[in-house]
């Protein structure tokens, strides 16, 4: 489960960047519709996946906030990235 949320959340991330490259100017905005609904939906799954993964791990609300908060950050999708990974380490 870990490393199916951890997929998620590389993708959210990357999907967030993309719809902030289609702001900046740097991606051309007639994708906005399908990169919108492509990003919504990458963060409707990171959300369900978050509840059940900190609920799987005993993570305490305040780190399950933490992980929810890093999907509203450009680039700190990273930092669960390596949250995560030292999750599973922890784990195995």
């Amino acid at each position: 489960m870990l490393n199916f949320f951890r997929s998620s959340s590389v993708l959210e991330g990357l999907s967030y960047l993309i719809i902030l490259g289609v702001s900046l100017g740097l991606i051309s905005r007639e994708y906005v519709s399908i990169l919108g609904m492509t990003h919504g939906v990458l963060f409707l799954v990171y959300f369900a996946l978050s509840i059940v993964v900190s609920y799987k791990q005993s993570w305490s609300v305040f780190i399950w906030l933490l992980v929810f908060l890093a999907s509203l950050i450009p680039f700190a999708f990273l930092l669960v990235e390596m949250f995560i990974r030292k999750e599973i380490q922890k784990n195995n």
